[in-house]
């Protein structure tokens, strides 16, 4: 069996998947997926670049870890691979479903899982008419949300975005009518609006990673990564919050469980849900007290930060550079003030274990970084045993039997 990683550029993760792969004993090919061109036609396949024929080399391989970055990249590489008959991890099925918020959100809906109350209006902001006259529309979907949501704070997020990239939260009837103003069409928001209650999630949300091997349930790491801060309600981490390693009750480790097997079915894969804890009221340390716990954390956090755009250090020698994040970030959870916030909000988790709401399941996420040395959970191994679990397994039916030269053998 062989086993191929394809990527546009090598980041991070992708490193830390060649790496690892080195250690377990693994030979990962490597397919490109930028400056290619892929050619069908009637009987004809080719996957080249301007100096190499990848062809004979994916004929050979049986699992490929997709690790484009862009969501459009992935749905078009897992269609290509798939029609090969080559197994993806994750599969087309779980991409299509987790590039989108509301498929997603659907999928949970479907299977029972408890998610925040979302709007969707499958109309744009502003239409043209002839004559290219602009319709305005956004008075017409406020009054459709509001319907829906009621007059309080409602977010409104862009379908197919990631790093919290034009989520805005309206605090009142002008905000929104403001923020749908500045909606448009876009590769992150092909169509429509997305609105969303607000949740009051306090200072933290949830990253919970499932996996699942083919032939196997799915497995729920009970330590999840709390992404925290009190500078906005965007709490992801890309926006320059906080991590922090926390437990998970048993409770909410087996619904992310049946969330994530919602997305992925019987396949091997793995998956980050993005989750909100619904604490409302129940804030039982004053947020002054968290914001001065924070602060003294602030100038170690610094130093994780710095560590990791060391660029240079990282394409000279990625293990040692690994081995130098892994120390600051040690440094980083040693401090009084991480353990103090940790304690909190696994308090805060227990108290609100059966108000979690699940929103979003991420099928790339990063991991080498934070989730390995905050979580303990290094994510190239799961992806690696993923794929090597559809070894023996029967092989996915071939659009093309035979590419070599080029073209189909007839």
């Amino acid at each position: 069996m062989s086993l191929a990683i394809l990527y546009e550029y090598p980041e991070t993760d992708e490193e830390g998947i060649k790496v690892t792969a080195q250690d377990m004993g693994i030979d990962l090919k490597y397919i490109p997926f930028r400056k290619i061109s892929v050619l069908i036609g009637n009987g004809f396949f080719s996957f080249k670049s301007r100096m190499t024929d990848y062809g004979p080399l994916i004929e050979d391989v049986t699992a490929v870890l997709n690790r484009a970055q862009s969501k459009n990249r992935r749905l078009y590489s897992v269609s290509i691979l798939e029609g090969l008959g080559k197994y993806v991890v994750n599969p087309q099925r779980t991409e299509s479903i987790c590039f989108s918020k509301l498929r997603t959100l659907f999928e949970f809906w479907k299977n029972e899982i408890p998610i925040p109350r979302t709007v969707y209006v499958p109309c744009d902001s502003h239409d043209l008419a002839r004559g290219g006259v602009q319709i305005h529309n956004e008075e017409a979907v406020a009054d459709l949300v509001q319907q829906d949501l009621g007059n309080g704070r409602i977010v409104i997020k862009p379908d197919a975005g990631t790093h919290g990239k034009k989520v805005h939260l309206a605090q009142d009837r002008d905000s929104l009518v403001e923020f749908l103003d500045e909606t448009e069409p876009s590769i992150i928001n092909p169509v429509g609006i997305v609105a969303q209650e607000f949740i009051e999630k306090w200072f933290y949300d949830l990253r919970i990673v499932v996996t699942k091997e083919y032939g196997n349930p799915p497995y729920c790491h009970p330590t999840a990564l709390a992404r925290a801060g009190l500078k906005d309600f965007r709490t992801n981490t890309y926006l320059g919050n906080m991590v922090f390693g926390v437990k998970l009750p048993l409770e909410v480790q087996k619904t992310a469980e049946r969330a994530a097997e919602a997305i992925g079915k019987d396949d091997a894969w793995v998956l980050a849900l993005d989750a909100m804890v619904n604490v409302g009221e129940d804030r039982f340390l004053d947020d002054e007290y968290v914001k001065s716990e924070f602060e003294k954390l602030a100038p170690v956090f610094q130093k994780v930060g710095d560590a990791k755009q060391d660029s240079q250090g990282k394409s000279r020698d990625f293990r040692a550079w690994s081995r130098s994040l892994e120390t600051v970030f040690s440094a980083y959870m040693n401090e009084e003030a991480y353990t103090n916030i940790k304690r909190i909000i696994e308090e805060s988790i227990e108290r609100n274990k059966r108000r979690v709401l699940f929103h979003e399941a991420n099928s790339c996420p990063e991991f080498w970084e934070q989730t390995r040395n905050i979580a303990g959970i290094n994510l190239a191994i799961s992806l690696l045993k993923c794929a090597k679990s559809v070894e023996g397994r029967e092989p996915l039916p071939a659009v093309w039997n035979s590419f070599r030269g080029g073209h189909r053998e007839r």
